[in-house]
């Protein structure tokens, strides 16, 4: 499947990128959304596209790249001297490339090793999870990153397979997770969330973008489920920007048809007074 950006039409909207101004894609993964905003902010406008893994191929005039955590935000725009800032994007979900080729267990449905770093320099994995903690550590993510209903369940069927043989890759821990009588999906999620600090990673960054903005400067946030989403809107209100969705933007029934992955898709945006 190709890659779809995400609100693509609603995102550009909301950026609203004039000609000359530049712009930050904290999630450049393939690359879809920032293509579209140098489409619109020549001829000397930029972007600088952020991602922990950068794939090859992906060259442009006007883009500069950052292999790097959005974490460290501030950091990155001072290496690179990138001023002023009229727009940051941050798309929370993960890129088709995590799910269909990065071989690092992001899919229930694949054999591969149970990874799910986005940065490989990362020690923790899935795979110590699942092998290594314990049955409340591994039920206390499994509800508050994945808001599993049968986490103690899942946990306690963990521990029990482990103890006939380590749990090394993504369709043995799905297994498990459907004998424990629930759907992968959250338990991937939470694993995930969990192995790349996902949250504390928003919370940090989010701040930066706003400080970083120039007046008039706007933030457009996608995330994919209820604890982004929740963050996000805690973060957006603030006296110093102008909060210009009331609810959330949502994918079009169209955009669902076409890209399934979007059906979870919250969009927020805001202005800098």
């Amino acid at each position: 499947m190709p890659h779809i950006p995400v609100l693509q039409k609603e995102v550009i909207g909301y950026l609203d990128p004039q000609p000359n101004e530049n712009f930050i894609d904290c999630t450049f993964g393939e690359g879809g959304h920032s293509l579209a905003i140098l489409e619109k902010n020549g001829p000397k406008g930029k972007v600088m596209g952020i991602d922990m893994f950068l794939r090859p191929g992906v060259a442009k005039e006007r883009l500069i790249l950052a292999q790097d955590n959005f974490a460290n935000l501030k950091e990155i725009v001072e290496k690179n001297k990138f001023r002023p800032v009229h727009g940051i994007l941050f798309d929370l979900g993960m890129s088709s490339w995590h799910l269909e080729e990065s071989g690092r267990g992001f899919s229930f449905k694949k054999r591969e090793p149970l990874d799910m770093r986005y940065d490989q320099m990362n020690q923790l994995t899935a795979e110590k999870i699942v092998n290594f903690w314990s049955k409340i550590e591994i039920e206390k993510i499994l509800q508050e990153y994945g808001e599993e209903k049968k986490a103690g369940r899942i946990a306690e069927f963990i521990v029990e397979a482990r103890k006939v043989r380590p749990i090394e890759n993504a369709l043995q821990l799905a297994a498990v997770v459907d004998r424990a009588g629930a759907n992968p999906r959250q338990t991937f999620q939470a694993l995930r969330i969990a192995v790349n600090d996902e949250l504390n990673n928003v919370k940090t960054a989010l701040p930066q973008a706003m400080e970083i903005l120039e007046a008039g400067g706007r933030l457009a946030v996608i995330s994919f489920h209820s604890l982004e989403d929740r963050i996000v809107k805690n973060l957006f209100k603030n006296p110093s920007f102008k909060i210009l969705t009331k609810k959330p933007i949502v994918p079009s029934y169209g955009e669902i048809r076409n890209n399934p992955r979007s059906r979870s898709a919250k969009l927020r945006a805001i202005k800098k007074i």
